[in-house]
């Protein structure tokens, strides 16, 4: 397997450096992200099945469903606070082993209260590992590296996002709910495993100063405009990514689309330009300036967005193919931004940014899914909308 850290330069090293292995190190880069978030987006593709089981409306199911990103919005700024103190690999290993037990016991829950629980544990395991490996990539790779590698990062979140859906709905259908959790604590035991034998024992490479707490530099990283900026573009693409791909579901599975459990897994292939896309985009940012690179991307999303409307599946799946470009490739520049920006802690500065974008896919579930449930899918696209605006109004914050 490929050390991740033993042929990557510190981030002080000039700018003209690459580190060799740069291809063998994106793959593992991107497993990792991919075995860490893959049970994020994976339920939604269940979530009809779930609402059936449970009895309960859409916008409740979606909320638990999504509870995980309240998990993952504390996770985030928790570790990215105490980020200057814990070991790296430890910290990783850690959260994707202990993932494994909310995961393995959702196949049981007896409640939606439960569930919810189960789901925001999930979160809380699944962002501290997140939060730690953007840390770590943030200090050891070169600066012309950091770009690549945080792209790759976001391209296994991506893949996750395919992936994960195809497996879960495949699984269902095929064995049932509970084995298809099952089977993902499986790949959370493997996503601990691929960490132990690629991520060696290094130390945060920003230590701060005895007379720094992690208080002042969070509170230094907000009086920034240009990361406060970012953490605002954060929040707005997970609140209208996630309402958007929660509810969209309900939309598919109903008249005049009505696809069956193992049709709306397939639908979730609209995920495979975003994985080659996204891999561009620290690039992209890098020469163009991260404002080109985000205003580009929200507006692919936002031209996806009024497809989605369609009553023929040919449009929806294009406007969702549009939508997920979008979102997901300016996560990736947004997230490369926040790591070049902030010049010591790291980590904080990448758990603040982590705690913003999921409390906006939590925000956005409890908004959309209000919406969706009182007005229908029209008024919860526009929400979506309206948001991806937001964001675009925000990234005139950032400077090259």
């Amino acid at each position: 397997m490929t050390d991740l850290s033993a042929p990557i330069k510190p981030a002080a090293m000039t700018m003209e450096a690459h580190s060799p292995g740069l291809a063998m190190r994106s793959l593992v880069i991107g497993l990792t992200a991919f075995l860490t978030v893959v049970d994020l987006f994976a339920t939604q593709a269940i979530l009809p099945s779930l609402t059936r089981h449970y009895s309960v409306p859409p916008a409740a199911m979606g909320f638990a469903v999504n509870a995980s990103t309240f998990g993952m919005a504390t996770a985030s700024l928790v570790v990215g606070f105490f980020s200057p103190h814990i070991n790296r690999r430890t910290g990783i290993l850690l959260s994707l082993a202990l993932l494994a037990i909310p995961t393995s016991l959702l196949a049981s829950a007896p409640n939606l209260a439960v569930f919810t629980s189960l789901r925001v544990a999930q979160g809380l395991c699944m962002a501290s590992a997140f939060a730690l490996t953007l840390a770590y990539l943030g200090e050891q790779c070169s600066a012309m590296d950091a770009g690549g590698a945080f792209a790759a990062y976001i391209t296994g979140n991506v893949a996750s996002n395919l992936v994960g859906r195809l497996i879960s709905a495949a699984v269902a259908d095929g064995f049932g709910l509970a084995w298809n959790f099952y089977l993902f604590a499986a790949l959370n035991l493997a996503g601990a495993a691929l960490v132990y034998f690629t991520i060696a024992r290094v130390k945060p490479m920003h230590a701060m100063t005895a007379t720094e707490s992690p208080l002042v530099a969070m509170v230094m990283h907000w009086r920034d405009p240009q990361l406060r900026a970012a953490y605002g573009i954060g929040f707005c693409i997970l609140f209208a990514f996630i309402g958007t791909f929660t509810f969209v579901n309900f939309v598919l599975v109903q008249p005049p689309l009505s696809l069956g459990m193992m049709g709306l897994g397939f639908v979730y292939f609209v995920f495979l330009p975003s994985v080659a896309t996204t891999l561009l985009a620290g690039r992209v940012a890098s020469r163009l300036g991260p404002r080109p690179a985000i205003w580009g991307s929200l507006a692919v999303a936002g031209t996806g967005l009024p497809l989605m409307l369609s009553p023929h599946l040919s449009a929806v799946l294009t406007g969702m193919v549009l939508v997920g470009v979008g979102t997901f490739f300016a996560q990736a520049a947004a997230t490369g931004f926040v790591g070049r920006t902030a010049t010591d802690n790291r980590g904080i500065a990448s758990g603040s940014y982590l705690a913003c974008y999921f409390c906006g896919g939590l925000v956005g579930t409890a908004v959309l899914g209000r919406l969706f449930d009182t007005f229908g899918w029209s008024a919860c696209v526009a929400g979506a909308g309206l948001a991806l605006a937001a964001a675009a109004l925000l990234t005139t914050g950032l400077k090259r």
